[in-house]
């Protein structure tokens, strides 16, 4: 596997530089690296080499190589830290909390007791509304 990329030397953008020991795959559109700040054991994000904001710019050639790199986190996860589970998403714009303004998608591997209760998932982007409760609604 080469690891050559198409980033751009002089965008100052985090993930425009990635560290050659974090790569762990990578395809013709996008880098599998580990993540520098891990939720949890085995935390990798998928960045595209184009220097892109959001998932909604992304190609379908792109989106396609995204998930074979999900695909691929998923196998190395699995080899060397045995999840229960995953949670897969990526933030688009500040109001849904991205940080770093170049696409990167995260699969964050889960373990049985990491949190108290998990159902909810990624509903839990808005703690109120992450259990699954009946609304009052007027009819």
């Amino acid at each position: 596997m080469s690891k050559k990329t198409a980033f751009d030397p002089n965008n100052p953008c985090l993930f425009c530089h990635p560290k050659p020991h974090e790569i762990i795959a990578e395809n013709a559109h996008a880098l599998l690296i580990a993540d520098t700040y891990p939720v949890s054991p085995g935390h990798c994000l998928v960045i595209p080499k184009r220097h892109i904001k959001t998932y909604f710019e992304c190609t379908e050639a792109e989106n396609n190589d995204f998930r074979a790199l999900v695909l691929r986190a998923k196998q190395y996860v699995e080899t060397h830290y045995e999840p229960d589970g995953y949670n897969i998403g990526c933030n688009n714009e500040l109001a849904a909390g991205q940080s770093v303004f170049h696409l990167h998608i995260h699969i964050i591997p889960r373990y049985a007791g990491d949190v108290d209760n998990p159902k909810g998932g990624v509903r839990w982007v808005v703690p109120q509304k992450s259990q699954y409760r009946p609304s009052a609604r007027s009819e």
